[in-house]
């Protein structure tokens, strides 16, 4: 037997090992009482919240629960979580199984019947079709999914109830019972499903939601000391709807009216409310506009590229700006704590397929720590040299992929700075200018004329 052969067969032999595992750590007696499941088609993002109640039937108190995302699906899972009964969320230990991703969780104590909140949200979920359309057709996707609550174990009572973008509805699984009413459909209720039961749902609809997908997003956070911190993001964007078949007609587009069209014109962005000097440039160059808002707690930024963008059309730009030092930046002494979010609003429903975050300490920066909200890739430290750098600046760098809004959150950077690394570049200017003029006073009284030379030689004479 080859190699390969051997090692295949091996792989099967351990997941069969891990299947029988995982199925015995189920207990038997836990069962879903009742599922309230809600499906959210509205966008670009599919958001599916689950309230389960579960029961027991000793009667026993549920120390754990299970929570499977099948093996298709686990691809596109972009954010979860869990809450109990008290809206406390709950720690999530995940395992690959044979049946797919399986989430664990540890239940507290209750003397009641435990409800468990669980929000998940998936992106490139979405299928359109047809694939691609004409300048002035409807965008239609399909979503493929499960008319049952996939689970481990048995569901007594449970209902799904998907909410669509649009009434206009081509065809979807009539599962009875099941009903169709403007831009909503109800499946259910289903009494007495098995576990890991599977009836396949297919709904094919109409979505004019911007699909847009930031493939890389590049953002470099730079920290002084001397009180700024400058933000600069390299963002490539696609509309990653329905491919624009033909050719554009910008006549034909300025004469549709229509609300529901597949393009996007422009999207609003959130900046911190203490951002200041924004810049926004394109490969062309510097893009001045006035659409830049101070609200309450955030600065909008209305973004419209230079051209509408359609299905399979691309934008690349660049974005930056200033927030004060000490909004984000925490001293003890010579420790230092840095916290920021990992990512910005870009646009709403934003889906980012990756992201990279470089962050630009003071040069003298030691003993340094990254806590990140969420799992990241580190990447190897490296150096940055800019102006009177001796022996550079370290440069922290991580990345992640497949974001969503959720991941909006704060990482912390601990790091330790001596204040007198702060004087080595002012020491460095007096230096140079002292050099500068000693070397001039120098010159100054340094005699090179030929003239009195030739004086004195005719002296001589």
């Amino acid at each position: 037997m080859c190699f390969p052969c051997r090692m295949a067969k091996f792989a099967l032999i351990v997941a069969g090992f891990v299947g029988v595992f995982v199925h015995a750590a189920i207990d038997m007696e836990v069962e879903n009482k009742a599922v309230d499941r809600t499906i959210d088609l509205t966008s670009q993002l599919v958001k599916i919240s689950y309230k389960i109640t579960l029961e027991h039937k000793s009667k026993v108190p549920i120390s754990s629960y299970l929570f499977v995302v099948p093996q298709t699906d686990r691809n596109c899972l972009a954010y979860i979580s869990v809450k109990d009964s008290s809206k406390k969320e709950l720690k999530l230990t995940e395992t690959i199984t044979p049946k797919g991703a399986t989430f664990s969780m540890a239940l507290p104590a209750s003397p009641v019947a435990p409800v468990v909140y669980i929000e998940t949200v998936f992106t490139k979920s979405l299928k359109p079709f047809p694939s691609a359309i004409g300048q002035n057709e409807r965008q239609l996707v399909q979503y493929f999914g499960n008319v049952y609550f996939y689970s481990p174990y048995k569901t007594v009572s449970q209902k799904t109830t998907v909410h669509l973008s649009s009434r206009n509805v081509e065809n979807f699984t009539q599962f009875k019972p099941s009903s169709h009413a403007d831009s909503t459909i109800v499946y259910g209720p289903y009494d007495s499903v098995s576990a890991f039961s599977i009836e396949p749902m297919t709904i094919h609809f109409e979505n004019f939601a911007p699909f847009l997908t930031v493939t890389r997003l590049d953002r470099t956070i730079e920290v002084s000391h001397w009180g700024n911190i400058a933000v600069e993001e390299t963002i490539d964007i696609l509309h990653s709807g329905a491919a624009l078949k033909g050719t554009f007609s910008r006549y034909d587009y300025q004469k549709d009216t229509r609300s529901n069209q597949p393009s996007v014109k422009s999207y609003k962005t959130l900046l911190p409310a203490s951002a200041s000097g924004v810049y926004y440039r394109d490969t062309n160059g510097n893009i001045s506009t006035s659409a830049l808002r101070t609200l309450k707690d955030a600065v909008e930024l209305d973004l419209r590229p230079r051209f509408p963008l359609f299905g399979g059309w691309r934008t690349h730009y660049t974005l930056g700006y200033n927030v004060p030092s000490f909004e984000y930046l925490f001293q003890n002494n010579d420790n230092f704590l840095l916290k920021m979010r990992v990512i910005d609003h870009i646009f709403d429903d934003m889906a980012i397929d990756e992201v990279v975050i470089k962050i630009i300490l003071p040069e003298g920066s030691s003993n340094i720590k990254l806590i990140a909200p969420y799992s990241v890739t580190r990447h190897p430290d490296s150096l940055h040299y800019t102006y009177l750098d001796t022996f550079g600046r370290p440069v922290i760098m991580f990345s992640k992929r497949n974001l969503v809004e959720h991941h909006i959150n704060d990482f912390n950077l601990k790091y330790n700075f001596s204040w007198m690394m702060m004087l080595q570049e002012p020491l460095l200017v007096v230096a140079f200018l002292y050099i500068l003029f000693v070397f001039v006073i120098i010159w100054m009284r340094m005699d090179f004329s030929i003239i009195k030379e030739k004086e004195n030689h005719l002296h001589k004479d």
